[in-house]
């Protein structure tokens, strides 16, 4: 069991790195694509929110998982993929989604035989996930379904904006100590709603590992986790159940998400804004 719950994590981080690279626009005139294939759970999700599912091929394992896949449901009707070049070289795809973590290898192959490969880099801004919105959207010929999802974002911002009270601090606080740079999209959506960041006060706005102890010589008011390292199951999970944490942030001033909304930008963004207001309208005063 801790082997399998340090897999997924390491899976949650690096799918954490993952959003696309292009402007909106990019390849506006070419045809819509027939045969996609994703191998990319933030790509999973975005096809299928935003392409006809007949255009899809094929989608990447993860999907299916209800711990990561915020679209799992949907994705039970969509064939998955082993994520092996040469089995896409021969699925007849005419666009593969694919992450620029650990794939170099697979999307060169795809490259050099031809076939279009569009790789992922991080959501750095809401402003730059609404580009990516706008260009995936675009290239599958659904722009509207981009502008509709965008329209949700948005709406779920203004319902969220300014509802935290003045000078209260908050940390992400993720499993073994990993807290996220404060350009990230969950920084700027808990700066949105009127938190001041916690790691600039630790020195870590670039992100990375925060031991315990600068928490309890510096507790924040409030600590953001995921509901689903609640309990202690592995080293990892054991830091935020620490008695020392608990005395210096209480179980009270902890807002608490699915972890499967903070994992990808796209279909689940906002449902994330959502579930972070519900946690704050109840919990922050």
């Amino acid at each position: 069991m801790p082997q399998l719950h340090l897999a997924r994590w390491s899976t949650w981080f690096a799918l954490a790195l993952f959003a696309l690279p292009f402007g909106a626009g990019s390849a506006a005139a070419e045809p819509a694509p027939q045969r996609i294939v994703s191998l990319n759970l933030c790509a999973d999700q975005l096809l299928l929110r935003l392409a006809d599912h007949d255009q899809i091929a094929s989608l990447s394992p993860l999907v299916r998982d209800p711990s990561l896949s915020f679209l799992n449901a949907e994705a039970a009707a969509v064939p998955a993929n082993a994520g092996k070049g040469e089995a896409i070289l021969f699925s007849g795809a005419d666009l593969v989604l694919a992450g620029n973590f650990g794939q170099h290898d697979r999307t060169a192959l795809l490259r050099r035989q031809g076939l279009e490969v569009l790789t992922l880099e991080p959501w750095r801004s809401l402003e730059f996930g609404r580009e990516q919105i706008r260009a995936v959207a675009g290239r599958l010929g659904h722009p509207e379904r981009g502008e509709a999802l965008i329209a949700e974002i948005d709406a779920a911002l203004a319902r969220a904006k300014g509802i935290v009270p003045a000078k209260r601090s908050i940390l992400t606080y993720y499993r073994r100590g990993w807290v996220p740079a404060s350009n990230s999209l969950i920084s700027e959506v808990l700066e949105h709603m009127g938190f001041t960041l916690q790691q600039n006060v630790l020195g870590m706005k670039r992100g990375g590992v925060v031991r315990l102890e600068s928490i309890v010589t510096t507790p924040p008011d409030y600590l953001l986790v995921h509901s689903d390292d609640a309990q202690a199951v592995d080293n990892g999970s054991a830091l935020l159940v620490h008695h020392a944490l608990a005395a210096a942030v209480p179980p009270d001033r902890r807002l608490v998400i699915p972890g499967q909304l903070a994992i990808c930008g796209g279909p689940s963004t906002p449902a994330l804004i959502d579930a972070l207001a519900s946690e704050v309208r109840a919990k922050v005063r």
